[in-house]
């Protein structure tokens, strides 16, 4: 291993330097993939995490968070929380102070939360409020993705949130998925994953960014995956576990990154929509992988000034 990294998925480079900062005076992985991931939680330019995240189709905002320590695969997480503005610490307090459980849902998440004296926030935006209604209007770009070209099962699934919202009489009024992936000076490898899921989800929805092996896999015996993206695609294909499996069998991150989504493309899906996932090895390998061209992951070491977009590899 020759230092910190840090990379993650599209927009992380809001939390990145702030993870950087913590690795370069070894801090631990698991501070830095936090820190890094509230930083993108606070972002209210963002509305796929966070404060500011896109809706259900109540109109209420539903967060899912988790962090996978690579040496022990001890799991953290949260699913459908709703009025915390930072679901990553939340996942991390269920880590540490919760061990006899790895994920916890909804009210019972939100009761933690409030044991462990988190503090509540409207998370709902007038920005995001508006977006919630303009964006169900027919468009060529994806639901959840990066700024990604529509496919045909995007306009699929906006019709049937349509549906959805129109039956929930929901209230008046650059996206996607997070991942933070990050090595620290001691070797240690954890990845993390913060969302406000598909916008328009039906409630209650819980997406591959809280389950281990779908959206998010540490193994320090051969690094660590997370994905982004049309999450019910990678939680029946395993994808971050799929991922981290063909790096144990030698593939290079951007290879195994391929492979993955390869065989979520052979899964029937009517919605299917854009996939995309990224890997870390504990040497401080990387790599990247989409389906679609011009997408890019971020890479961030102890010498870098700021993040440097890498390309992914395309399937």
């Amino acid at each position: 291993m020759s230092g910190p990294i840090v990379i993650g998925s599209e927009r992380s480079e809001a939390g990145l330097p702030a993870a950087m900062e913590i690795l370069a005076r070894g801090g631990s992985a698991l501070d830095a993939v936090e820190a890094g991931l509230r930083r993108c939680e606070d972002n209210l330019d963002d509305h796929y995490v966070g404060t500011g995240g896109l809706p259900n189709a109540q109109g209420v905002v539903e967060l899912d968070a988790s962090l996978m320590v690579g040496s022990t695969r001890a799991f953290g997480a949260v699913g459908a929380v709703k009025a915390f503005p930072n679901p990553i610490s939340i996942a991390r307090a269920v880590l540490e102070r919760l061990p006899q459980h790895s994920l916890l849902v909804g009210a019972g998440a939100e009761l933690f939360a409030e044991e462990n004296g988190f503090t509540r926030a409207e998370l709902l935006t007038e920005e995001s409020k508006k977006l919630f209604v303009s964006a169900l209007q027919p468009s060529g770009e994806s639901v959840e993705g990066e700024q990604t070209d529509a496919q045909a099962g995007d306009e699929l699934y906006r019709q049937a949130a349509l549906e959805l919202v129109n039956r929930f009489a929901p209230h008046d009024g650059p996206w996607g998925t997070i991942n933070i992936l990050a090595l620290d000076l001691s070797g240690e490898l954890v990845v993390g994953v913060s969302t406000s899921g598909y916008p328009w989800k039906y409630p209650g929805r819980v997406g591959d960014s809280a389950l281990p092996g779908a959206g998010n896999y540490a193994d320090l015996r051969y690094g660590g995956a997370a994905c982004t993206g049309r999450g019910e695609l990678s939680m029946r294909a395993l994808g971050a576990r799929g991922i981290v499996a063909d790096l144990a069998r030698g593939l290079d991150p951007s290879a195994a990154c391929l492979a993955m989504l390869a065989d979520a493309a052979t899964l029937p899906d009517d919605y299917r929509a854009e996939l995309r996932c990224l890997a870390l090895t504990p040497d401080g390998r990387h790599g990247a992988a989409a389906s679609q061209s011009g997408s890019v992951y971020a890479v961030m070491t102890e010498t870098s000034t700021e993040p440097e977009l890498h390309p992914r590899s395309v399937l």
